[in-house]
């Protein structure tokens, strides 16, 4: 009987989810743990400045920056010559590692990448991607799916459906969004994460999938803004407005991600829609990126959010 040839092509694991839904967060834990060895991670941010190759280096055997567009679109060529590196690297040394995550942004598409993967050229000799890992915020799970046609793609993509933030929202809504995955996706797993660390989903009262209507074509795009916040800018005035912009503003402020400097060093800032993450305090070497915010969402302008700020500080 004749032995099948072993694939020597590189694993890519494609990690995916909509904005806000904690990303990073399992994927820091997962590198923790050893979950994907010493993978070189690529980090896909849609905004120009990037905040989570800070958190994600220590664990990693490398980590790449893809920022300023989305990699199922925009940023694809980014992407593909970003491959294309690590590909010419392990063919020059055997020891470089053979495994790959891709962290997407909130705004991709990962079967758009897997296609694009697939038929280039030269990726396809070298790269297999062997799960696409797709994270839904149960917090907001109702709202987005209600409402974006793209966090609905994203699970009809994936291999894999994480629940994340189950130990934050209420358990009839964690049994509503599990129950409406595999009406979605019926090949997928389900499984349930809280803060990067997995969580059962044993014991969920009964409840029926969410009730999900067809969808429009979205007239306004999602779009990233970044602002630069100024010395004169102090962490309590920043707070107090960034508090009062989420109240009013909450609904089309999708995402918020940012490194703010505060008195007791670089502190980072994470927000999907009017819900706030306890801020975590950053080492050191995430200074360079102090004070750089991004906001993700639609129906604003860059100028009417800066202009926001420089009033209220000078109120």
């Amino acid at each position: 009987m004749t032995a099948t040839p072993k694939d020597n092509r590189m694993r890519l694991t494609i990690l995916g989810g909509y904005l806000g839904s904690g990303k990073t967060t399992w994927l820091r834990h997962q590198l923790f743990a050893g979950e994907f060895g010493r993978a070189h991670i690529l980090v896909n941010e849609a905004a120009e400045t990037p905040v989570d190759d800070t958190l994600l280096t220590a664990q990693a055997a490398g980590v790449t920056m893809l920022a300023g567009g989305c990699a199922c679109c925009t940023g694809k060529d980014a992407l593909v010559a970003a491959l294309r590196a690590i590909c010419d690297a392990r063919s020059k040394d055997q020891t470089v590692t053979d495994r790959i995550v891709l962290e997407t942004s909130g705004l991709a598409d990962p079967a758009a990448i897997l296609t694009a993967i697939r038929q280039d050229p030269v990726l396809v000799h070298h790269i297999i991607v062997s799960e696409i890992i797709v994270l839904v915020d149960t917090l907001h799970a109702a709202d987005q799916l209600r409402t974006e046609h793209l966090s609905r793609a994203q699970i009809e993509a994936a291999d894999r459906v994480i629940l994340t933030k189950v130990g934050t929202a209420p358990p009839l809504q964690i049994a509503a969004v599990a129950a409406t995955v595999p009406q979605m996706n019926p090949l997928a797993s389900v499984s349930g994460a809280d803060m990067g660390v997995s969580m059962p989903l044993d014991n969920l009262p009964d409840a029926a999938p969410l009730d999900l209507p067809p969808l429009g074509r979205d007239l306004t795009p999602i779009t990233p803004t970044r602002i630069d916040i100024g010395p004169e800018v102090d962490w309590a005035s920043f707070s107090v407005w960034l508090s009062a912009l989420l109240y009013a503003r909450g609904d089309d402020l999708v995402r918020v991600k940012g490194v703010m400097e505060t008195p007791a060093g670089p502190l980072l800032l994470q927000a999907v829609r009017k819900s706030v993450q306890p801020p975590e305090l950053l080492p050191p070497e995430a200074a360079n990126r102090q004070n750089q915010i991004v906001f993700i969402g639609r129906g604003y302008s860059s100028a009417a959010l800066r202009a926001s700020l420089v009033y209220f500080t000078r109120l």
